[in-house]
């Protein structure tokens, strides 16, 4: 067993003893989505307050970005860390020592996607845009927005993972043969997620032959990588989490001596793995909301970063997802009270519209004029809140999972909140946790 572990940490896995609520907790309060989700629906997460209420629950153990211009937020954070302790002193968990998690998650629409449960190496990943590391960044990282999350995580003594990762695997080799053993795993939980989220699966892996052949399929997949530029594994969702596990990692290792920087599990961050070739992994496009800009505003700026070659009137979202499916041409929907358009541009200044039109977003808020922005997951919430009056809704194509690796290696990080795996309320929960302190 041990044997096997050291051939996962070469290609830069570990184990975990993972943390799961024990049979006296209800799952489908405990678990939490991504705190970085519904950022401009305050509702939901009051419907999520008041059906978890006391109950053991992540909502406990997180801080809801929807919350983060609080004025209590050093309370807030206090309060977070005081719950972990907590947790962990009323025994509220069952351990699963050494082990990785095969997991499949089932959207409300039946569409199933398989991940599997890992640590990865911090000593592996950059995330600076010009980052040659096997983990890197895929998208933008906003330096400004670690500090307030290394806050949380300095001092908590658990960590509950939100990130997504994704491997290359067109041979199928590294998940799937797990997922077609799976029922023979011990099956670790079995519930539905709460608000829509679907239904989700968790089995543990815990053997020397599994180890040893997931090593291999990984030694096998990183033996094709350029040496130069080795990308292994690209971040998914939850880069900016995964920034703040690096960055509170360089904290501490300063203060370890070489053999305890080997084994503390700080040194580690938890992660879902998903194959990019994976059914039911889709890329949806993420969206952007402006408030307090006008359309002569924004297209004035617009015209700055490229030629607005047309701005055609449709009449409904179905018809702009239909137009700017075409990524021949650098194409966006557009929405305020006078209804949708589909803008088409001429010599924009980067190779995709995502990157174009953050950069006319950038300078709107650096114009101090009081623009501001939201980026959301999903056609209704754009239309809703861009149709109001003084706002403008952006929507973007999706981009091509197919190509998503080499775009990264050959272009380096794709401009910020470019993609998104699937929609808000299929991203990942917060379940499992796993104590990043030495006792």
């Amino acid at each position: 067993m041990k044997r096997a572990i050291e051939d996962l940490k070469s290609v830069g896995i570990n184990v975990a003893n993972i943390l799961v609520p024990n049979n006296g907790v209800d799952l489908t309060k405990w678990a939490i989505v991504a705190c970085d989700q519904y950022t401009s629906e305050l509702d939901y997460w009051q419907r999520v307050e008041k059906f978890v209420d006391t109950a053991p629950s992540t909502l406990h153990l997180i801080y809801p970005e929807v919350y983060l211009e609080e004025e209590n937020g050093k309370q807030r954070i206090a309060k977070i860390q005081n719950t972990m302790e907590n947790y962990l002193g009323q025994n509220l968990f069952d351990n699963y020592d050494e082990s990785l998690f095969l997991i499949e998650r089932t959207t409300v629409e039946g569409v199933s996607r398989w991940g599997l449960l890992v640590t990865l190496d911090l000593e592996l990943y950059d995330y600076n845009n010009a980052s040659k590391t096997p983990i890197r960044a895929t998208e933008g990282t906003i330096i400004e927005r670690i500090p307030p999350r290394q806050a949380i995580r300095r001092g908590a003594k658990l960590e509950l993972p939100h990130i997504l990762v994704l491997i290359d695997d067109e041979e199928r080799s590294v998940i799937e043969p797990l997922i077609a053993l799976h029922q023979d795993l011990p099956k670790v939980y079995d519930f539905s997620l709460m608000e829509g989220g679907g239904h989700i699966k968790g089995y543990q892996v815990k053997s020397t032959h599994l180890f040893t052949q997931l090593g291999k399929a990984l030694a096998k997949m990183g033996s094709k990588l350029d040496p130069s530029n080795p990308l292994m594994y690209a971040m998914g969702d939850g880069n900016h989490s995964l920034a703040t596990a690096k960055a509170c990692w360089q904290e501490i290792k300063q203060k370890l001596s070489p053999a305890e920087r080997e084994t503390h599990p700080a040194r580690w961050a938890m992660v879902e793995l998903e194959n990019i070739y994976d059914e039911g992994l889709l890329f949806e496009p993420i969206h952007r909301i402006l408030f307090n800009c006008s359309s002569t505003l924004f297209l004035e700026e617009l015209g700055h970063h490229c030629h607005l070659k047309s701005l055609e009137t449709v009449e409904s979202v179905e018809a702009i997802k239909g137009l700017i499916e075409d990524q021949s041409l650098q194409r966006f929907g557009y929405v305020d009270r006078e209804g949708f358009k589909v803008a088409t541009l001429q010599s924009p200044e980067t190779s995709i519209v995502a990157g174009t039109i953050q950069n006319v977003i950038d300078a709107l808020l650096e114009d101090e004029k009081g623009v501001e922005v939201d980026y959301v997951h999903g056609e209704e919430i754009t239309t809703t809140l861009g149709s109001k009056e003084g706002n403008i809704g952006l929507f973007l194509p999706a981009i091509d999972k197919h190509t998503f690796f080499s775009t990264i290696v050959q272009d380096g990080s794709l401009p910020r909140k470019t993609f998104s795996m699937g929609h808000a309320q299929e991203k990942r929960f917060y379940l499992e946790a796993r104590k990043i302190v030495s006792d």
